[in-house]
């Protein structure tokens, strides 16, 4: 479950043209992964390469993206634009997945 990227939600290839959804989160409701699809697979047709959303060993939530290396069609500075659009945009979002993340997975209680 814990791999170079962490604890990964979901991610897609650009290379592959395939969407993963880890199904250790499959209580997420429907409407989540299907936003979280949608967030993955338009990454990677706008920018290329691959796109993983993950969560670290402090259960912080990461977008991390790369690409192979002969790959001429990648746009490095576009992806890194794109993440801070995502952090902007879907902030709401991601904070719910991150709370979520940490009370089902690292055990934390929290305060209503």
């Amino acid at each position: 479950m814990f791999d170079k990227y962490g604890v990964v939600l979901c991610g897609a290839s650009s290379y592959e043209k395939k969407y993963y959804f880890n199904s250790e989160f499959s209580r997420l409701p429907d409407q989540v992964k299907d936003e979280l699809q949608i967030i993955c697979v338009q990454f990677t047709e706008n920018c290329g390469g691959t796109f993983v959303i993950s969560f670290d060993q402090d259960g912080e939530l990461k977008l991390i993206t790369d690409a192979e290396e002969a790959d001429a069609l990648y746009d490095d500075i576009g992806a890194e634009l794109e993440i801070k659009q995502l952090r902007s945009t879907k902030r709401q979002l991601f904070e719910e997945i991150t709370l979520f993340y940490k009370v089902v997975f690292l055990g934390e209680k929290i305060d209503l």
